[in-house]
């Protein structure tokens, strides 16, 4: 099935440059690795270069390049990935997502605090809308 049909939730909200991408990502690595999970990731992998979670849908980033640990040391590495959180950009960036996303108390946590907050607000965000329709 083409990725234009099957688009996650997240992506409908966002730009059509991130749809893009993340469509001719997937749809190349259904060529090459068949239709399924391995192609979602790899989808997600090549967005992740380019834009980061923030709530529910991705923007761009600043700059290009790995978003975390896994994105960096690809499929072999045992690093968690950071849910499509720009966990290499810098602690400030960190604190004004926070602060978009009104993370309490975000001016007093450590840049892994700042990541893991982040991810939980991006979860509830994209749940919310999800339920919403």
């Amino acid at each position: 099935m083409p990725a234009s049909q099957e688009l996650p939730s997240t992506l409908e909200r966002s730009e059509k440059h991130a749809q893009a991408l993340w469509s001719k990502a997937h749809d190349s690595a259904v060529e090459e690795y068949g239709e399924g999970e391995r192609a979602h990731r790899t989808a997600f992998a090549a967005l992740k270069h380019e834009y980061e979670k923030v709530g529910d849908h991705w923007e761009r980033k600043a700059e290009n390049g790995p978003s975390d640990r896994k994105a960096a040391g690809g499929r072999d590495t045992d690093a968690p990935t950071e849910e499509g959180v720009d966990a290499n950009a810098s602690k400030a960036h960190l604190l004004d997502i926070a602060k978009r996303l009104d993370i309490s108390g975000r001016t007093r946590m450590t840049k892994d605090e700042l990541i893991d907050e982040i991810k939980r607000a991006n979860r509830r965000e994209t749940a919310a809308k999800r339920k919403k329709g």
